[in-house]
């Protein structure tokens, strides 16, 4: 993502020129392209582009949260899957969500091979558990803020842990939005 200086306008991660009114007028697989790129859940991307125009940021944040709320747990765990693993990016990734994967888990970069082998085993154990991969919005946060995160949320039951999990799945939604419509 980045500014266009000659036309004042931000561009996504797919090149696009994307300011909100730019949005509002995209055609509808150009917009679900987009919001793709922030949310792997085809049935939010469905409802979103349904639901513009927005007449704000704030309008489009607002909606994406109630649209998030109003989903299946299998439309949950579409979006999870969309990701890679804490610590373990995928080989051969082309996904768009690819570099903001890369960035939100900067975290992981600089971690020792201890912290890796435990985020591996932490991440095998939630798989294993939850049947899912463990989702955190990891902006910001340290390897091993991350890990000590993971090992509190294998505690957790199922039915607790998947409200968790798509809580931060809204966080990572929320905060891809903000990126889509701004410079970095």
């Amino acid at each position: 993502m980045g500014f266009s200086a000659d036309s004042g306008q931000h561009t996504g991660q797919s090149g696009v020129l994307l300011t909100l009114e730019r949005f509002n007028q995209m055609a509808d697989a150009e917009a679900r392209a987009a919001l793709g790129e922030c949310c792997g859940s085809t049935e939010w991307v469905d409802a979103m582009v349904d639901r513009r125009p927005f007449q704000s940021e704030s309008q489009l944040l607002d909606a994406a949260d109630e649209t998030w709320q109003r989903l299946t747990e299998t439309d949950w765990r579409q979006a999870f899957a969309s990701h890679p693993q804490i610590g373990a990016a995928r080989s051969g990734d082309d996904s768009s969500h690819a570099p903001w994967s890369q960035q939100e888990q900067a975290g992981m970069k600089d971690a020792g091979d201890a912290t890796r082998q435990a985020m591996a085993d932490g991440n095998r154990a939630y798989r294993e558990k939850f049947g899912y991969i463990f989702i955190v919005c990891a902006t910001g946060k340290s390897s091993d803020e991350m890990l000590a995160i993971l090992a509190e949320r294998l505690k957790n039951d199922a039915a607790t842990e998947i409200r968790i999990a798509a809580e931060e799945q809204r966080k990572i939604t929320r905060l891809r939005l903000q990126k889509m419509l701004a410079p970095e």
